[in-house]
């Protein structure tokens, strides 16, 4: 999965919600995350779907139930594209610090 799928996924509040509830949580029916979302089941599911094509969610069918379930190495890009800038902004910010110093 590219990383600007998960960027947008995850830049919905309401998906947001549910992929940290699911990850906190465990696996749930898309009932019981209706019931927890405060949005109507259409939506849920929709935003359900988002989180899949990202690669950050998974579902199983039980009879007429689907359930889904926190896929958290998918955020594994997000991660790694956070531990870079912040690397990189860490140097910056530590060399700036050094330049303030000098002029003090």
């Amino acid at each position: 999965m590219t990383s600007d799928l998960i960027f947008k996924a995850l830049g919905d509040g309401t998906r947001r919600s549910l992929f940290e509830r699911l990850a906190r949580e465990g696996e749930h029916s898309v009932h019981a995350l209706t019931a927890l979302a405060g949005v109507s089941q259409p939506m849920v599911s929709r935003h359900l779907g988002q989180l899949k094509r990202a690669g950050l969610v998974t579902s199983r069918r039980a009879g007429r139930e689907t359930f889904y379930a926190a896929r958290t190495k998918g955020i594994g890009p997000v991660v790694e594209w956070m531990a870079l800038y912040g690397a990189l902004w860490s140097q910056r910010f530590v060399a700036l610090e050094k330049l303030a110093e000098r002029q003090r």
